[in-house]
């Protein structure tokens, strides 16, 4: 039977599905909350304004984040990248900004989905980020420095 788990294909293929998926929310936030959802955001009081604003840039954080690991996903499967580099802290998935409980609450339905639906993406992507840096020993320097030279020549 096939170990799924680590089968290239499978991540290949999920990491694919996941960069989609930011694609998509990316466009479909910065079309709303640059453009559709001005009126929206106008309408509302001057406090709630302010939060919607602050909400904005926390989805555009949160997906900039997941993009960014997800390509960094893409050079690995690509070969251009080493598993082990992916796991360095610089390459890692970036802490999402906090979103407060009840927060969303006087938000219009589409904002509270764009925001919820960023929470959710970088969610699951952090558990993957997560599930890689466990599975995934770290070489030695040493070990990764004669990779580097086999490789090389």
């Amino acid at each position: 039977m096939a170990d799924h788990a680590h089968d290239p294909r499978l991540h290949r293929r999920l990491i694919d599905a996941f960069y989609t998926e930011a694609m998509l929310l990316a466009d479909e936030a910065r079309h709303y909350f640059d453009e559709g959802g001005r009126a929206e955001r106008e309408a509302l009081p001057p406090m709630e304004r302010v939060a919607f604003s602050c909400e904005s840039l926390k989805v555009t954080t949160r997906l900039m984040h997941v993009i960014a690991w997800l390509l960094t996903q893409r050079a690995v499967v690509a070969g251009e990248l080493l598993a082990a580099q992916a796991l360095e802290p610089s390459r890692r998935l970036g802490a999402a900004p906090e979103t407060e409980a009840g927060a969303l609450d006087p938000f219009p339905p589409q904002a509270r989905a764009l925001i919820e639906g960023s929470i959710d993406l970088h969610r699951r992507v952090a558990l993957l980020d997560n599930a890689n840096a466990r599975e995934t020993p770290v070489a030695s320097p040493a070990r990764s420095m004669l990779d580097r030279l086999s490789t090389a020549f």
